[in-house]
């Protein structure tokens, strides 16, 4: 592919991609914060730094898997295989976020169910 081309393709994608990445992770960590409160038992010190933490790995996460699959391989030198170039690779890149998304409501759920089975311990009376 043409140099001119190719560069038109990383000057689309590049934005594109770190766009998607910036708005889920603000969606996914604006609302994560209410989990993480619910987690730390309403401490707000410990699931804000909490919080910010799981939001620093998925941009270094998502950011360097977006950089690293940048590379354009395609030969061909139109138009057309420059745009099919790009929906795969934002195509890829969109379902990659969705399943980085999902992993973090996981562990979302998992910490809140493991605050849940911990209060419940802490709450029970044991006659004896």
């Amino acid at each position: 592919m043409e140099t001119t081309k190719i560069l038109i393709g990383y000057a689309i994608y590049l934005p594109v991609a770190l766009t998607l990445t910036f708005i889920v992770s603000r969606t996914l960590f604006k609302n994560g914060k209410i989990f993480m409160l619910d987690i730390f038992k309403g401490r707000e010190d410990i699931a804000n730094a909490t919080n910010h933490l799981f939001e620093t790995g998925f941009y270094l996460l998502n950011v360097g898997f977006a950089l690293m699959i940048l590379q354009m391989s395609v030969y061909d030198n139109t138009y057309c295989t420059l745009v099919e170039e790009l929906s795969y690779k934002i195509g890829g890149f969109a379902i990659y976020l969705g399943v980085m998304l999902f992993l973090n409501l996981y562990f979302f759920f998992r910490g809140k169910r493991k605050a849940k089975e911990s209060q419940i311990k802490n709450t029970v009376v044991f006659k004896g």
